[in-house]
């Protein structure tokens, strides 16, 4: 698979179709659509709309066999997951990050690998930590003590 700059703006309809892309490899529309059909509820013509989207975009690749057409990744998941969640994080305050992370972790279901990987990559951010983590919002743009006015 081959890999391009990942600064892509799916939407997430675009998501449902990459996730059975990525889980398949190859697919032609008709995998897709019989992959989503009960989940979605979409006609042919709403996933043909979302994977032609996808390929000008830049996510998917195409490729002609004998009538059919046959789509695949130009974008790993992990990287677009990273692509995402990198998004979300520079939405943020910085000093919010580990807030953010924690509510994540609290919120979803955990298999005790998860939690194993996790615990070593703490330790392993305890040699590069920080005693506290810099803001750089613009005056006004969040409420850690460092934009208060008159202070």
């Amino acid at each position: 698979m081959s890999t391009i700059a990942v600064d892509l703006h799916i939407t997430d309809a675009e998501w449902e179709v990459m996730r059975v892309v990525w889980a398949n490899g190859r697919v032609t529309s008709k995998d897709v659509i019989s992959t989503l059909g009960e989940k979605m509820d979409w006609k042919q013509a709403t996933t043909k709309t979302l994977l032609g989207r996808l390929v000008e975009k830049g996510a998917l690749n195409t490729e002609q066999e004998g009538r059919k057409y046959i789509y695949s990744a130009n974008i790993e998941a992990k990287e677009a997951v990273r692509s995402f969640t990198n998004d979300i994080f520079n939405r943020i305050c910085r000093k919010s990050v580990g807030n953010v992370v924690g509510s994540i972790i609290e919120d979803h279901v955990l298999s005790f690998d998860d939690i194993q990987r996790l615990e070593e990559i703490l330790e392993m951010k305890k040699a590069f930590a920080v005693e506290e983590v810099d803001c750089r919002c613009a005056e006004g743009q969040c409420d850690c003590h460092l934009h208060h006015h008159g202070e």
